[in-house]
């Protein structure tokens, strides 16, 4: 049971308006595949695919026990594990779970798994590095490929992708069009030889925007789906997702002089009125927005964090708005908010969404 009083907020209606909105950018029989991994970019993954299920057509998560998760919560659809490790092949299987496979190892790794449990076209995908440089097979590894799926009918190839490394990026569209013409290739190759044709994808969000000429037959959601477009136009046509609220949990008269937190960082020069909040780095509140470079809202007036973050706990000027002990404090209800808090963590909102500590609340509102 988790009784924090600080609450991340999940608005279910809002994830409905994004989905839809990007949806609306899709040609009819484009597949949806939601990325739910990271608890869901830092929320809540298990109860987002259970809302969102009925309405799109495949789940991702990074890692094998993020899968487990979603299975022993009750979800049906299929999903595709995008890091899986050898050691979790077993647990993959087991849970009807979707295997990304990147490279050879860890292809001849489940393809001996399979044939010992003698599976039948258990769905598989093949992953491949056209320009990200992260995982992923090379394009002249397709024969050798081809040559071990052909060998075999434990095993069927569901899926064949790649990932964009700059779609967002306006700059770089010649890279990411022989990114996307290198991937296209690849594609007819499998086609060329097999007797089936897998499912093909590679836009994520910034891609769905930027290049819907390579949609393909799926196209990956992440980040859009919680609200942020990759650019300010498209951010604007989004809702906000998450917030995270607290409490006022004490309020403290200081007189000049006075410090305030570890380190003795702020110093008053006039009586004041502090907050304190419990809500600190350990639950994903950087320590860079201490010393006034943030400001939380309480009471609809923003209120600077001053001193230092501390582990469970920040402390705010509140001298010229009314409130009391046990008021809402809003540490962010708004994509601008969160903009902010990333741009004055010298870091990107994933980061800040993902930082949320597993110990706040969550709470998905419909």
């Amino acid at each position: 049971m988790n009784n924090h009083i600080t609450v991340l907020e999940i608005d279910g209606n809002a994830l409905k308006h994004n989905l839809q909105y990007f949806k609306n950018k899709l040609e009819n029989d484009t597949k949806v595949l939601v990325v739910v991994k990271a608890f869901g970019y830092g929320s809540e993954a298990s109860e987002i695919a259970k809302y969102l299920e009925n309405d799109v057509d495949y789940f991702a998560v990074a890692y094998t026990d993020e899968g487990i998760a979603l299975r022993n919560s009750g979800v049906t659809k299929p999903i595709l594990v995008l890091h899986p490790q050898i050691p979790n092949l077993e647990l993959i299987i087991k849970h009807q779970l979707e295997p990304n496979l990147y490279n050879f190892t860890i292809l001849n790794a489940f393809l001996e798994l399979a044939d010992s449990k003698l599976l039948l076209n258990y769905p598989i995908h093949i992953k491949f590095n056209t320009g990200l440089n992260r995982i992923g097979f090379w394009h002249t590894d397709v024969p050798l490929i081809l040559s071990n799926i052909a060998a075999t009918n434990h095993v069927k190839i569901e899926s064949l992708f790649s990932h964009l490394a700059a779609s967002d990026d306006v700059n770089e569209k010649e890279f990411t069009t022989n990114q996307i013409n290198d991937f296209a290739f690849i594609v007819k190759q499998f086609y060329t030889h097999l007797n089936y044709k897998p499912m093909v994808h590679l836009l994520n969000t910034s891609g769905i925007v930027n290049y819907p000429q390579a949609q393909f037959d799926m196209v990956r959601l992440g980040i859009g789906l919680y609200g942020f477009g990759n650019n300010k136009k498209e951010t604007n046509q989004l809702k906000n997702v998450v917030s995270l609220k607290s409490i006022i949990s004490q309020i403290h008269l200081i007189k000049p002089g006075d410090s305030v937190g570890y380190n003795r960082a702020f110093t008053a020069n006039k009586q004041m009125k502090i907050g304190t909040i419990p809500v600190g780095h350990a639950d994903g509140i950087s320590r860079k927005l201490g010393n006034k470079k943030y400001s939380v809202s309480v009471n609809n007036q923003p209120a600077k964090i001053i001193g230092n973050v501390c582990m469970d706990m920040i402390m705010i000027d509140v001298t010229n708005i009314d409130c009391k002990e046990t008021d809402e404090v809003i540490i962010f209800n708004s994509q601008e908010m969160l903009e902010e808090m990333a741009t004055n963590s010298e870091t990107i909102s994933y980061e800040v969404l993902t930082a949320i500590s597993q110990r706040v609340k969550r709470l998905l509102k419909c």
